[in-house]
């Protein structure tokens, strides 16, 4: 069990994502979410039947999780709501899954002697006989399930897939057993007594087989979020005072000192304290290279120590690890839907009703104007359009591919937050990256620290004041550099950030500016022509210049520089192959932009922005008619993120802008944009592929099994392959969605 507490409006709601326990068609899941949606203080309630789980948002000063689970009980299932709930539902299905093969096989072995009987010695006498007697077991001993679930959605007026297969299957055992034991009763009217058995029998026995490939092809659809939880580890070894011990993952706490050995993975997030390593975290970035790691340096839950052993502080544990947070992301991901599964749900909602309705039109038809056997044609009509009817099929074709397609994301290191920007992905035709901590690494250097005046670095101690006091990380890279000249800092009497353009401070009288040539401006502070020209061939270097000035005087011209990404310009040339228009928005200046432009091939440059000229940005391209991601990794992003209709945050950037991001890039490679897009492609694809097969499987298999085709063509689906047919269609839309795993993303 899952849970988040966010705000939405006033109200503080509570989001929880509870296994269910007892759904066995789409129609099912259609039920318990319209049970939940209805009861007070629930907000929003999404069940995604391939993963067998809900996503509820409540009031909890309204509702709570006992009460939840009495409404959905009220309706013959379950939800699990203890702590360890993802655990008891992978027991409980695991158990479930062995017994229903057990029933299956037994099944298989009572119905081939009624199948041999009914096909070849059908005239045999005491065939009659010992068919019933068999396919009663068959129906009511290992198919009871059937009919157990079918009461139980009649007690409250519903109807779900386990109604068709108990009516369907009932009324072909109780009319032949009706035949076998008064056989004089058709012969009175002029009929001749057939009989359904091997029908009855074959369809219960094939919707087992069915059941039981498509629970197995079910787990493989969510093994990306299995192996995730495989990645936590069980137990820690802690340095207890000197001492080691090992203890339960669950009892860690922060700050506690862990002990990691060769070979190893690492239980929670922290940062080296002593020892160094190399450390494997492809299993959260997709890259397969080994990090070194030395003092200092985080580390993160999940990952494979290689080689050496280290100590760290523990700093995030539990779900608070980064682990954590990409197992919750992927778990409320695959319990999201898509737009198109709204449309699926509807037709799932009202399908039991209408195969009811078609399959007694049906059985009317063919008694009133069948000319030839009408009882035979009517009840082969009556059973063979209640067997083959599946809204599992429609109700599958979305979760699953949505779910591998997730899962796939996970394991390349692509976060989706929800299935909607996973839909939206593909349309892309205009990405905006920001230049800072995007395309460049984040890590910028002083290159060059130029003091205009003789005596101008008396004024150092207040610069490094300002800066420290800077979010930005230029502000940190003279920081770094200005300690390392072993400068001190003093308190400043005053200071404002002003968004975008800098700091301003005062300090014993004297007004102290740094940050860009528009803080300048705004301060009406001249700048001599020689000034702006050391300041422009530092910029035609892609080297960013800030400036300092005290009362009303330019003193120093910082150089900072920025390394290009690895990757950056294959990322944007794969883009733009793609058709993909790339923007490249910053806060810097023109001349640096352009020059990281010129390495990287790109070709529309909007620099000296801030946040809202970002976000503005991001506007006008929508309103040219473009389909915009927007790619950044600061607090100054937000704005723009928020407004494109696809945003991808880098992992490494603030969290503010990841909360805000749709997708997340937990490597900050722009490598990964291209692998997201073709995700996109490729799982939008398998949904369209799995929805035209159910709808056709459906559209063409009714009809076929209600005798419309029969006085054309001569045309009647047998039960039996009706009940084949029904079983094989939620398997065949299962596999075409595991084909995701073999894409090459």
């Amino acid at each position: 069990m899952t849970a988040i507490t966010h705000t939405s409006g006033t109200n503080k709601l509570l989001k929880q994502i509870f296994p269910v326990d007892g759904m066995t068609c789409a129609s099912c899941a259609v039920s318990v979410e319209s049970m939940l949606r209805n009861t007070p203080g629930v907000a929003k309630a999404d069940v995604n039947f391939a993963a067998s789980s809900v996503t509820v948002e409540y009031d909890n000063h309204k509702t709570n999780p006992d009460l939840l689970k009495k409404t959905v009980q009220s309706i013959g299932y379950d939800i699990l709501i203890t702590e360890k709930a993802s655990e008891e539902q992978a027991e409980q299905q695991e158990l479930k899954y062995e017994q229903l093969k057990k029933r299956t096989i037994w099944a298989g072995i009572f119905t081939f002697p009624v199948f041999v009987i009914g096909m070849f010695f059908m005239h045999w006498q005491p065939g009659n006989w010992i068919m019933m007697v068999l396919t009663g077991i068959v129906l009511f001993v290992f198919g009871k399930q059937f009919f157990i679930n079918a009461y139980k959605q009649a007690k409250i007026g519903a109807a779900n897939m386990d109604t068709l297969v108990a009516l369907s299957s009932g009324v072909a055992y109780i009319f032949s057993a009706i035949n076998t034991l008064f056989p004089h009763l058709l012969h009175r009217i002029g009929q001749h007594t057939p009989v359904y058995y091997e029908s009855a029998a074959v369809v219960v026995t094939f919707i087992l087989v069915g059941r039981l490939l498509e629970e197995r092809s079910k787990s493989k659809t969510s093994s990306a979020i299995k192996k995730l939880m495989g990645l936590q580890a069980k137990t820690v070894t802690i340095d207890d005072n000197g001492t080691e011990r090992e203890i339960s993952i669950d009892d860690v706490h922060p700050d506690q000192i862990i002990i990691v050995k060769p070979g190893e993975k690492i239980p929670v997030d922290g940062t080296l304290i002593s020892g160094s390593s190399f450390i494997n975290e492809s299993t959260i970035t997709g890259e397969s290279l080994p990090v070194a790691k030395t003092i200092d340096d985080k580390v993160f839950a999940g990952t494979i120590n290689q080689q050496g052993s280290f100590k760290f502080k523990a700093e995030k544990v539990g779900k608070e690890t980064l682990l954590g947070q990409i197992i919750r992301h992927v778990e409320e991901t695959m319990g999201s839907k898509a737009p198109v599964q709204k449309l699926v749900d509807k037709i799932s909602g009202i399908f039991v009703p209408i195969v009811m309705l078609i399959a007694i039109t049906s059985f009317a038809a063919w008694m009133f104007f069948g000319q030839k056997d009408p009882w035979y044609h009517a009840i082969t009509a009556l059973v063979a359009v209640l067997a083959i009817a599946c809204p599992c099929a429609l109700g599958l074709a979305t979760p699953t591919a949505l779910m591998v397609g997730v899962g796939k994301g996970a394991e390349n290191g692509i976060l989706v937050k929800d299935a909607e920007s996973l839909e939206i992905a593909r349309k892309v035709n205009a990405i905006v990256l920001d230049k800072t901590g995007t395309i460049t690494r984040g890590m910028p250097e002083v290159t060059d620290f130029i003091w205009l005046k003789k005596d101008a670095e008396q004024y150092a101690s207040f610069v490094l004041s300002l800066e420290q006091r800077s979010e930005h990380p230029l502000g940190k890279s003279i920081v770094e550099y200005l300690k390392a000249k072993d400068v001190s800092s003093i308190d400043p009497d005053d200071i404002e950030n002003i968004s975008g353009k800098g700091l301003k401070g005062l300090f014993n009288d004297k007004t102290v500016l740094a940050g860009n040539k528009a803080l300048l401006d705004q301060f009406s502070i001249a700048i001599t022509a020689e000034v702006l020209n050391q300041a422009q061939q530092l910029q035609q270097q892609a080297k960013t210049v800030s400036y300092i000035a005290v009362d009303k005087e330019v003193v120093a011209l910082v150089a900072i520089a920025d390394q290009i990404k690895e990757g950056s310009k294959a990322a944007i040339s794969e883009l733009q192959a793609l058709g993909v228009d790339v923007y490249m928005l910053t806060g810097d200046n023109m001349e640096t932009a352009q020059a990281v432009a010129k390495q990287t091939g790109i070709q529309h440059v909007k620099a000296g922005l801030l946040p809202t000229d970002k976000a503005a940005f991001v506007k006008q391209l929508q309103s040219e008619g473009k389909i915009v991601a927007m790619s950044g990794d600061g607090i100054n992003d937000s704005p723009a993120l928020a407004q494109a209709d696809l945003s991808i945050a880098m992992g490494k950037g603030a969290d503010i802008a990841m909360d805000v991001a749709k997708i997340t890039l937990i490597s900050s490679d722009l490598r990964q944009i291209p692998k997201a897009l073709h995700l996109s492609t490729f799982t939008v694809r398998t949904i369209r592929q799995n929805l035209f097969w159910a709808f056709i499987y459906n559209l063409v298999g009714i009809p076929l099994a209600a005798g419309l085709f029969y006085p054309i063509f001569g045309w009647q689906l047998d039960p039996m392959f009706a009940g084949a047919a029904m079983a094989l269609s939620s398997v065949s839309v299962v596999t075409n969605s595991l084909r995701l795993q073999r894409k090459r993303i």
